[in-house]
């Protein structure tokens, strides 16, 4: 006899073992307990961060994922939401109009409601998720018909917390991966991929983003 009932394959189940392992497995909450008020690419890289969300138009209800005390926007959207792990951090964003303190990496569903926001950024952080097709996937729920979900990157990181396969990869590769985890995560289009910076005069910087799927019309029943 078949049932009708499947169990959902895990999507982090395709990569190799230990992909998204971490040399430091110790809770998040410790690594990130004392605040670092510094930045983590240099000013060229920051300002190609900014001139990135210009181009693209971000400028509503913004939530910056996995946030700091900078967002790196040339000026305030309409609203910004910071979530990140350091509630003094994110306290000192001066853009900030609201702060949430949650770990993805304990819990990939976000605090927010369906269709909050009308784009989600996450600068210099994607490497950190260990499960970052949930992630991505409730990132999709939060966003509005028409949203977007901007990763940008760079070549610096806390080598410790980064996942192992992030580490063993190169940066065109790394391109690669983030563009596969939208399209693993679903309700994505096809990811759109941006070397912005190349590195040769200072920090790389790369953009990966991707756009809500316009929602298919309700299949009609014909008679």
């Amino acid at each position: 006899m078949s049932s009708d009932s499947t169990v959902a394959e895990d999507p982090h189940d395709q990569f190799p073992s230990g992909f998204f392992d971490r040399v430091d497995e110790s809770p998040d909450g410790l690594f990130y307990e004392h605040e670092r008020l510094v930045t983590h690419i240099d000013d060229a890289a920051i300002a190609a961060v900014g001139d990135l969300y210009a181009e693209l138009g971000i400028n509503g209800d913004v939530l910056d994922l996995m946030s700091s005390w900078i967002s790196h926007f040339r000026s305030p959207p309409k609203s910004l939401t910071v979530l990140g792990m350091n509630q003094r951090e994110l306290e000192s964003n001066p853009m900030t109009t609201s702060v949430t303190v949650h770990d993805l990496n304990a819990d990939v569903v976000l605090p927010f409601g369906d269709e909050a926001f009308d784009d989600v950024v996450c600068c210099v952080s994607i490497d950190y998720l260990t499960r970052p097709i949930d992630v991505l996937s409730d990132v999709r729920r939060v966003l509005r018909p028409g949203g977007r979900c901007i990763c940008t990157f760079s070549n610096r990181c806390f080598p410790t917390k980064a996942i192992r396969g992030w580490l063993m990869l190169d940066e065109s590769q790394r391109i690669g991966l983030v563009s596969l985890y939208f399209d693993l995560a679903g309700g994505f289009d096809r990811a759109v991929t941006d070397v912005r910076l190349d590195g040769r005069t200072g920090d790389p910087l790369f953009g990966v983003w991707a756009q809500v799927t316009p929602e298919s019309s309700p299949h009609l029943e014909l008679p």
